[in-house]
């Protein structure tokens, strides 16, 4: 069954007095593969929103996310401020397969428009994290003779590393597929190199992946360990 038809039979099946619903994700791009799910965005007037649920439609599988107008202001908001907001993506992106009363429209305006601005920049305190906990696993990369120790520790860096070449580009993060995307288009060739740096570090060479990491590191300041200080929280 075509995906925009199965998207709406859903929203018809489980929401029939929904103000607006959306349909996202890949399924809606020339990235669909035959894993796609249909991922559904519905507005509600109220309860039972805001949840998400997730299920099998006519064989396609479905990630239902639920709001009220208030609650999806207030789930966007919260992530935005990580950098990652599936949720504005799947509006400012997404199919509009419903809107009774102008809100999906007006909400989809709003997703483009943050969606356009970018993500808010990231503060020196969290360039420095980033910098102290990958200086800290490449410590222990050359520390370990371990091989699946050493398998860890680079899939962790190759994921730090990603998340700070997409903040010093000021772009948004993502996870799995998303964040190999983003990263596409914001440093180029990144991803196949950190991809080329953990397959060496799997045959026993961890040069490749230090000399990426140290290059990206390089652009704010390099590897951060002696001097680096963050208060706790009092009981």
């Amino acid at each position: 069954m075509d995906p925009i038809d199965t998207a709406r039979a859903v929203v018809d099946e489980h929401h029939p007095k929904a103000r607006a619903a959306f349909l996202g994700g890949s399924v809606v791009t020339g990235r669909r593969t035959p894993m796609s799910d249909l991922d559904i965005v519905v507005l509600l007037y109220g309860a039972p929103a805001p949840y998400r649920a997730s299920f099998r439609h006519d064989d396609w599988p479905v990630e239902l996310f639920v709001h009220t107008e208030a609650s999806w202001y207030d789930y966007v908001e919260r992530e935005v401020r990580k950098r990652r907001s599936p949720l504005l993506w799947m509006c400012a992106d997404g199919l509009l397969l419903l809107d009774t009363d102008g809100v999906g429209a007006r909400l989809a305006a709003e997703a483009r428009k943050l969606a356009t601005a970018g993500p808010p920049t990231v503060s020196v305190e969290e360039i420095d994290d980033l910098r102290y906990g990958m200086t800290d696993l490449l410590d222990d990369l050359s520390g370990s003779a371990a091989q699946g120790e050493r398998l860890f520790i680079a899939i962790e860096l190759a994921r730090r590393t990603s998340e700070l070449a997409l903040a010093i580009g000021g772009s948004w993060s993502g996870g799995g597929k998303w964040m190999a995307r983003r990263l596409e288009l914001t440093a180029p060739g990144l991803s196949m190199r950190l991809h080329n740096a953990v397959q060496a570090v799997l045959a026993g060479q961890v040069g490749s992946l230090v000399d990426v990491v140290d290059e990206v590191l390089g652009q704010v300041g390099g590897r951060l360990w002696d001097g680096y200080k963050r208060g706790g929280v009092a009981p």
